[in-house]
């Protein structure tokens, strides 16, 4: 039978440890946040639904954004034991200069729509980490500000190509007089993709006070206070907007840019060149013959074409066939330092983060920004600790196994999908057509200048 006592009061004394009461309620929140899903969920408490949803919506029925996801869930890692992982090195060589991770902030537009401090936060909060910052064309903070805000660290400009081409080039010119030292070319928006979230949600640039905007508003004031009482959104490419998202998508995204364009611009820059958006083999291999420093294997975190190839999945065979004559980076559907662990194993040599980025910055401004690099941190070092390695330069293959849940179609099936003909429409000679015109019917290439157009109205 068990013994009983009152307890006395120099037994309970060593367990009584009160800890002192964290006072500051956004140090607080921000403390106990310990994953990515975690900020996640402050984000959404303290964002509006319209902004919220920018950030968490993807295009059409989100799948692509879900199947990328999921890849990252379904893989095995392959630990190996009894190595002295006392010290790891979580950095390494980006692009010819150093990293501390082997990750970044990716560009994203609209950034202070999401919280006032925007892209300043973001690149404080990269340089203290050592990581680069991306500033978007869409971006909410003008190119010589983040410069300004990041002097000594890696500042990277993403580039959309305008209908305008003087006027997209006259930002690459202002980008490289700041000393960016990466241009990311974005390559996979020749028309924005179908974002459903936003078309509902009636987003617009600025935010409409509408009765439904004012009452999800009353449990967020903060958010309106901010953004109220702050500087009117500005963007990196133009100095205000007055309209719909997708108004603004529609004047700047051009769809006739080709792989003579991109040529032309790389010319036009002297750092390093990394193209955003590849989703095949054959596209990297171009890419390669081009010349361009990097490409990123990216969907566009699942926010252009539905259904679009995952990322992840194909890093293997396009780190295998390209990874020697170029870095090999990846985006979408990263939300952990595991994912970015995987992601080196299998050939990537830098990843790029955007939405947990921004749910960082939604629970917290720029202490929310620093919350999710130190958690991505400390999971990438964690990982690396527990598979049994020191460095970065160690993972490879052999530690992660993707897992199969989707299964491409038969190969006997294939086949025969390609040997049924292919119906073209007829062929139509105009009799006074131009060279340029006969060459769009017949197939045959014209040499020509890079396209330039009146500016956008």
């Amino acid at each position: 039978m068990v013994q009983r006592r009152i307890p006395r009061i120099k037994d309970l004394a060593p367990l009584m440890k009160f800890k002192t009461p964290e006072l500051n309620a956004k140090k607080r929140r921000l403390d106990g946040a310990l994953t990515i899903s975690d900020l996640r969920v402050i984000a959404r408490k303290r964002t509006p639904k319209a902004a919220f949803d920018y950030t968490e919506g993807a295009a059409e029925a989100e799948i692509s954004l879900g199947r990328a996801r999921q890849a990252f869930e379904d893989i095995e890692f392959h630990p190996s034991i009894l190595r002295d992982v006392s010290t790891v090195s979580t950095g390494w060589d980006v692009l010819g200069a150093p990293v501390e991770q082997p990750f970044g902030i990716a560009p994203t537009g609209f950034t202070r729509m999401m919280q006032t401090e925007g892209e300043i936060a973001g690149a404080h909060a990269a340089a203290r980490a050592g990581i680069p910052f991306a500033l978007s064309t869409m971006g909410t903070t003008s190119i010589e500000d983040v410069k300004a805000a990041n002097p000594n660290g890696r500042n990277w400009f993403q580039l959309y190509m305008w209908k305008d081409r003087d006027r997209s080039m006259a930002l690459v010119d202002r980008a490289a007089k700041a000393g960016y030292d990466t241009l990311l070319v974005t390559v996979d928006v020749p028309v924005a993709g179908a974002r459903l979230r936003d078309r509902r949600n009636g987003f617009s640039i600025p935010p409409a006070l509408t009765l439904g905007t004012v009452v999800n508003a009353l449990p967020r004031p903060e958010w309106w206070i901010n953004f109220l009482t702050t500087e009117p959104l500005s963007f990196a490419s133009l100095d205000r907007w007055s309209g719909t998202v997708a108004e603004l998508l529609d004047t700047m995204f051009d769809p006739t840019v080709d792989f003579e364009d991109l040529a032309w611009i790389k010319a036009q820059w002297p750092g390093r060149v990394v193209v955003k958006g590849v989703q095949n083999l054959d596209d990297a291999k171009r890419l390669v013959d081009l010349g361009v420093d990097g490409i990123t294997l990216s969907n566009h975190g699942g926010r252009q074409l539905d259904r679009a190839p995952i990322p992840f999945h194909l890093l293997p065979q396009v780190a295998r066939e390209v990874g020697a004559h170029t870095e090999v980076h990846l985006d979408t559907g990263i939300m952990s330092g595991a994912d970015v662990v995987a992601s080196i194993a299998l050939g990537a040599r830098f990843t790029m983060i955007g939405r947990a980025y921004l749910y960082g910055l939604m629970a917290g401004g720029e202490a929310g920004v620093d919350r999710t690099i130190a958690i991505l941190s400390e999971q990438v070092a964690r990982t690396m600790r527990l598979l049994g390695v020191n460095a970065l330069e160690e993972l490879d293959p052999r530690h992660v196994t993707q897992l199969s849940r989707l299964q491409p179609v038969a190969a006997p099936l294939v086949a025969a999908a390609e040997a049924v003909p292919v119906r073209k429409a007829p062929v139509r000679r105009a009799s006074n057509a131009s060279d340029s015109a006969s060459a769009v019917v017949t197939g045959t290439p014209v040499n020509r200048a890079p396209k330039k157009t009146a500016p956008a109205q």
